[in-house]
């Protein structure tokens, strides 16, 4: 998804940087400077494409924010969350200018690391947003209200309408594993893994609790297999050869 997020005055200077994929470099800032904000003819489109970077910006007042990625990205989703991101800003201290950002530029980081995610666009309500991130940073919370936080956050009920039935409860998991093996032409085995993902389908009614846990039962039942047969002699073996 997005690589970074990049704040501009109409100078072309930088007032938030904030990189979330390494594919991104301190390269692709001048880059957009150079060609967007410091270009000759008038830019007419809001994505622009340099050096196989993708940089989707609008612009408010003076202010140029901009994203940018190297993947082949949702154009639309992108833009919904920088308008997102203007609104949680606005909501915060108002009117989206220079000298406001930079007297908030601790808070935008806070929320900048809040609704994203390795690129990915998290939570953007800022209702939610503003039970935990004030002016003044993180503030403390008793037990239960993190608690409640914590539900918000995650999405624990918003994600799930109420009132979910099925007629019977199913829950279907598959555990996907392959194995990874690099050999040389000697036989030499030169590196081995073996990589997984547990892939689940839910058909529960309301909102249950679900406990899971991952045994080597299988293991643990071959060995016992294993040692509870009895090992066979080799001096009875031959004695009944010979008879």
């Amino acid at each position: 998804m997005i690589g970074g997020l990049f704040v501009y005055n109409h100078k072309g200077e930088v007032l938030i940087s904030r990189v979330y994929r390494d594919d991104i470099g301190r390269n692709a800032v001048d880059a957009f400077r150079v060609n967007v904000i410091h270009a000759r003819q008038q830019v007419r489109s809001p994505v622009t494409n340099i050096a196989h970077t993708s940089f989707f910006h609008i612009k408010r007042s003076n202010i140029w924010i901009c994203a940018a990625a190297k993947k082949n990205v949702n154009a639309a989703l992108v833009f919904q969350f920088l308008y997102k991101m203007v609104e949680v800003m606005g909501n915060y201290f108002g009117k989206i200018n220079e000298d406001n950002i930079k007297n908030n530029f601790v808070l935008i980081y806070e929320l900048l690391d809040e609704i994203m995610d390795y690129g990915y666009p998290q939570n953007t309500d800022t209702g939610i947003l503003k039970t935990y991130i004030t002016q003044q940073g993180i503030k403390s919370q008793t037990k239960e209200e993190t608690t409640k936080i914590t539900n918000q956050v995650t999405g624990q009920i918003a994600w799930r309408r109420e009132g979910i039935k099925y007629r019977r409860n199913e829950l279907f998991l598959d555990v996907i594993e392959s194995v990874n093996l690099l050999m040389s032409p000697q036989g030499q085995v030169l590196s081995a893994h073996v990589s997984g993902r547990v892939q689940m389908k839910s058909f529960l009614s309301g909102m249950p609790e679900c406990k899971f846990g991952i045994n080597d039962k299988i293991v643990v039942d071959s060995k016992r297999a294993a040692a509870a047969r009895p090992a066979t002699s080799p001096l009875t073996t031959a004695s009944s050869t010979s008879a």
